[in-house]
């Protein structure tokens, strides 16, 4: 049951664990915090971890300006496996040859994704058309015309090469498909790829080591969580307040 209290307001940053969507952290957070009003600011897939930012109570009302912040991730791309989802989620379609590349090569070809770009989101992705999420028709094999979005990759680094495994860094704008980079990297590169591990470490001023995990927010009681939120005047500039 729901508390009719006085209810909390801030802004929660959760560590979100492999194989749950943002939904399901949500969901759990409205059970633990016995309120309705609770969301979050910018989507992570099931297989991604870490930083969620949740809002709680009023602290909803910032959601289009937390979304709107750069986002750090860190990840693992395979090389010479192509998969529907371009991730490590979906099924494989296609199996090629890794050519013997260098990391020097490796890192130009990322060097051309530097920058301001237009990106075609993946078929599976919650994306709407004609008020039909795109991922439910990927699921009935259609391919629907979507417009490119556009993104801008601040930075791309690589931080270990160890063929056909790519572990990188990236910063990037609000709305870039990390998993589609990955993909169209390996096409870059001839060989095909997908998005192995991803991790966001940060969303502007806020990093993943702030964040609890839904074990440790689940033992805290109610007024030790209330002691954990960022009140959103602390979070925001006073104009999207």
């Amino acid at each position: 049951m729901l508390r009719p209290a006085k209810e909390m307001e801030g802004i929660l940053l959760v560590d979100k664990p492999r194989d749950h969507t943002s939904h399901d952290v949500v969901a759990r957070l409205r059970g633990k915090l016995q309120m309705r009003r609770v969301g979050h600011a910018g989507t992570l897939d099931p297989m991604a971890t870490g930083l969620l930012i949740i809002l709680v109570g009023k602290a909803t009302r910032v959601s289009q300006y937390l979304i709107s912040l750069d986002k750090e991730y860190e990840g693992t791309i395979e090389l010479g496996k192509v998969t529907d989802t371009q991730d490590a989620d979906g099924e494989v379609m296609e199996t090629r040859p890794v050519p013997p590349l260098t990391e020097a090569e490796v890192k130009a070809a990322i060097g051309g994704f530097l920058g301001d770009q237009y990106q075609l989101p993946p078929m599976y992705s919650a994306i709407k058309v004609d008020g039909v999420p795109l991922y439910r028709s990927a699921r009935k094999g259609e391919e629907i015309v979507r417009e490119p979005r556009f993104i801008r990759v601040k930075s791309w680094e690589v931080t270990r090469f160890a063929s056909p495994q790519i572990d990188f860094r990236l910063r990037c704008t609000k709305g870039t498909y990390v998993r589609t980079l990955a993909h169209d990297l390996g096409q870059k590169l001839g060989c095909g790829a997908h998005l192995a591990a991803l991790r966001r470490t940060a969303t502007e001023k806020f990093t993943v080591s702030q964040a609890l995990t839904l074990e440790q927010i689940q033992a805290l009681t109610l007024p030790e969580i209330e002691k954990r939120l960022i009140a959103p005047r602390d979070a925001v500039p006073s104009i999207a307040l």
